[in-house]
């Protein structure tokens, strides 16, 4: 799949001299911790990252696809053979080798443009100076369900010809929102092929629609993650009214109200010609690929996360760093009269809710007979944080405990050490002020907070669940610079600590 050209899943491009393998056809409802412990009888595992790849061959099922990091190129290899045919639960899986940077030769220029993966999903982190070539923005549109046999065409042969042409990869998900009347599908390539093959999907929808007297026009429906859509629309909307005027386009997006955890998608609907349409997609895509590279730039945390942030960019969903385990404990405070939902029927949602995240989650016993907030303790590493806190907020907007309009908005607090309380505030609130307008969550430190016994202190933040999450991400990592710091300097920090 990563070094072979073209869209379809290709066995024979096996590269013996890789660490790096993927695995595909697993069944998606197989358990991380089954799948670890599988790939833990052949050796070191460094890195396990799941790719949201849907066949199009067969767009029925839908099967989970993994690149798996090996310690050494022997133990990858005996994956190989031991894996490969592997029946689970009558899934058979299917392994090939994915070229190893550090023993392949450098790609030649055209190998980036032709949407191969494995420039861009090996799980980097951002922030280093090569980064914005390797991540995958990929553009995801809304196309009516009546048109996607006609994009497809027989026996694939019109998709076929628009990944040739653009060198792109199109995926279109058939199985999402059954029944619905639009599908999504994601487009990856160059920015300049992305936008290729979105006026040719366009040409394709438009001669459907003429020739069956469907519509008069076709809108394009661009999505975007909300996070994203704020600096696209600009200060007033000046952005959109620009992209306007230069296209000759109408445009407009989704309500906040259509959001939820599970949806933090908004619809951008572009109306007029192909051709107008097509030029407006360049400039819309234009201004959320550079909101998403900042926005990767300033908080510069691991892909994990990011991924699990903006769940459809490719570029190496929650990775499994197995040399560090790291378990965070985060108090998140629910209304009180949320708690019955939370926990379920005779404990059941809370139990789903742990399985479903790989987190302990328990609530803490009330303060007092007439507190308006529980506190809900959980623990786990970051991606378990992530969907257990994910699924509390939703749960909480599902259940209607916050108004339609309103948006769910929480307190959380996490532990730092007293010591690196001060780098969380920054000299004269610099650092808090600026985490506060990059998340837009409330952030507290408490200045005259007296430490506990493990000398840590408490802080709060307060916000939505996209907010939140990036808030707790940003002050984790400022911790383990400080641990880094401590370990290579002692003395130093330990002086700068003290003037």
């Amino acid at each position: 799949m990563f070094s072979c050209p073209g869209h379809y899943h290709v066995d024979g491009c096996l590269n013996p001299g890789s660490r790096k393998i993927q695995i595909r056809n697993i069944p998606p409802h197989l358990q991380w911790e089954v799948l670890d412990g599988l790939l833990a009888q052949y050796g070191t595992v460094e890195n396990v990252e799941q790719v949201f790849a849907f066949s199009l061959v067969n767009t029925d099922t839908e099967t989970a696809v993994v690149n798996v990091t090996y310690a050494t190129r022997e133990e990858a290899k005996i994956a190989v053979e031991k894996l490969s045919g592997h029946q689970f639960e009558n899934y058979s899986f299917k392994i090939s080798y994915i070229p190893d940077e550090e023993v392949s030769s450098p790609s030649p220029p055209q190998r980036a443009q032709r949407g191969d993966h494995s420039s861009r999903e090996q799980g980097h982190a951002p922030g280093g100076t090569s980064q914005a070539r390797q991540i995958d923005f990929p553009l995801r549109i809304l196309v009516p369900t009546q048109f996607v046999g006609a994009i497809i065409g027989k026996e694939g042969l019109t998709i076929k010809n628009i990944t040739k042409q653009t060198q792109s990869r199109v995926d279109i998900h058939r199985k999402e929102n059954s029944g619905a009347a639009e599908k999504p599908v994601t487009i990856h390539a160059t920015p300049e092929g992305t936008s290729e093959a979105c006026r040719m999907i366009l040409e394709i929808m438009q001669k459907e629609a003429d020739e069956t007297k469907l519509a008069e026009e076709i809108p394009l429906k661009i999505l975007a993650h909300n996070g994203l859509v704020g600096r696209l629309i600009g200060k007033e909307g000046r952005n959109l009214k620009k992209i306007e005027h230069e296209t000759g386009t109408k445009i407009t997006i989704s309500s906040l109200q259509d959001l939820s955890i599970y949806n933090p998608e908004r619809t951008i609907t572009v109306k007029g010609t192909v051709e107008a349409c097509a030029s407006a997609e360049i400039e819309i895509m234009k201004k959320l690929r550079e909101a998403f590279e900042n926005d990767m730039l300033a908080v510069n945390t691991h892909s994990g996360y990011f991924s699990s942030l903006y769940p459809h960019h490719q570029f190496g969903p929650f990775p499994h760093h197995h040399s560090y385990p790291e378990q965070e404990i985060v108090n998140l405070f629910i209304p009180t009269q949320a708690v019955g939902a939370i926990i379920g029927k005779k404990g059941a949602h809370i139990k789903q809710l742990a399985r479903f995240a790989g987190a302990s989650i328990k609530i803490a016993p009330a303060e007092g007979p007439d507190v308006s907030e529980r506190m809900v303790i959980i623990t786990g590493p970051p991606e378990a944080q992530f969907k257990a806190q994910g699924r509390i907020f939703g749960k909480l907007k599902e259940e209607n405990f916050f108004n339609p309009k309103e948006e769910v908005k929480l307190e959380a607090h996490i532990r730092v050490p007293s010591s690196t309380a001060g780098r969380v505030i920054g000299k004269g609130g610099k650092t808090v002020n600026e985490l506060q307008n990059l998340t837009s969550a409330e952030v507290i430190v408490p200045r005259d907070q007296t430490p506990d016994e493990n000398e840590e202190v408490i802080v709060r933040i307060i916000g939505h669940f996209f907010a939140s999450q990036t808030a707790q991400r940003k002050i984790r990592e400022i911790v383990q610079q400080v641990k880094q710091q401590e370990q290579k300097y002692p003395q130093g920090v330990a002086s700068q600590r003290s003037k």
